[in-house]
């Protein structure tokens, strides 16, 4: 296996920062790792996305379609895309997350970020882009079924009961079709957004963590704003800054808080069975403490009239007694909730 050390600093090298001093930075649930370079006053950020489990080429697109409108994408000063390296600007350490954990009004910066959101889309989505279809959202949903439920009840799902929980998904699909896809940034939340006060209009916000772009409907990154797993953001902020997108946007409200609803319960339920796979598949059991609140959002979803045939699913297949407890073996269980 490749020396990834050796491989950064001749990557560094070439880049005119090798040497530069490295720090780490906190990584993120894929295998990715970053680095801070500092040489005097100079600042940078070190991408290692190590292949074949990481591709950095979506990365550098969106980055690159993000700052072709204007947005605060880290610039890319040097790319090695065979070996998975990127040098990236430095956008500083005034994430929402530690903001708002300082003490920081919350509501300025949630209102910047939705202001963001809809200026972004007031743009179609870049051509080629995949698309978050029926078909994803039916697929994606299945993680819940492949990895909490067999560790929840210690046995595998039946295919009838599959097949209904499919068809449940595939019943709700057509509601989220977007007139107009967008870009869909898909992990835009707190932790993910940097302060940037010194710029302009919609590039106050520093943007992160997008290489997973697709094209779909504009609720998805209100979902996971306002809905933000590692995080309580309150109701009533939440609901005002539902009513600034709708109010700003020109959607109808009820059909616009529906697909809000749909990919709330959608995006809710992958998480659920994504954290559960990273404790049973890849030894990262720290996620397992966001579960409480997971289920909070879960049900909140739920309440929404399009999905009571699905509420009525997980009440009898997911009952509260499920939900409440720990997985078998599991650590960590809310102490982050």
């Amino acid at each position: 296996m490749p020396d990834r050390r050796a491989l950064s600093q001749t990557f560094l090298d070439r880049a005119g920062w090798g040497d530069a001093a490295r720090s780490k930075l906190a990584g993120d649930a894929s295998f990715r790792k970053y680095e801070r370079l500092q040489r005097k006053a100079e600042r940078a950020v070190l991408m290692d996305a190590p292949p074949p489990h990481e591709d950095v080429r979506p990365f550098l697109r969106i980055a690159r379609e993000l700052q072709r409108h204007g947005y605060s994408a880290p610039r890319i000063l040097a790319e090695d895309v065979e070996h998975g390296f990127l040098l990236l600007e430095d956008l500083g350490d005034d994430l929402y997350a530690r903001l708002i954990a300082s003490g920081t009004d919350e509501k300025p910066l949630y209102a910047a970020a939705i202001d963001f959101l809809l200026d972004l889309h007031r743009h179609p989505a870049p051509p080629d882009l995949a698309s978050y279809s029926g078909t994803t959202l039916v697929t994606e949903s299945e993680l819940f079924i492949d990895w909490f439920l067999p560790a929840a009840t210690g046995r595998a799902p039946d295919e009838a009961l599959r097949a209904e929980y499919r068809a449940l998904w595939s019943s709700l699909a057509p509601q989220i079709a977007a007139d107009k896809a967008v870009l869909v940034l898909r992990d835009f939340h707190a932790e993910n957004l940097i302060w940037l006060p010194q710029r302009q209009g919609a590039a106050k916000v520093g943007l992160l963590d997008f290489q997973d772009a697709v094209a779909g409907h504009p609720a998805y990154d209100l979902v996971s704003l306002l809905e933000d797993a590692r995080r309580d953001v309150s109701p009533a902020l939440a609901e005002a800054m539902l009513q600034r997108y709708i109010a700003g946007s020109g959607f109808e409200a009820e059909t616009f808080r529906r697909a809000y609803g749909i990919l709330g319960a959608q995006r809710n339920t992958r998480i659920i069975g994504v954290f559960t796979r990273l404790w049973k598949r890849d030894a990262k059991p720290q996620y397992l403490a966001f579960m409480p609140r997971m289920w909070r959002l879960l049900e909140h979803d739920l309440s929404h009239p399009a999905l009571a045939e699905l509420r009525q699913w997980f009440d009898r297949v997911a009952p509260a007694e499920l939900r409440q407890k720990p997985l078998p073996d599991a650590p960590l269980w809310g102490s982050a909730a």
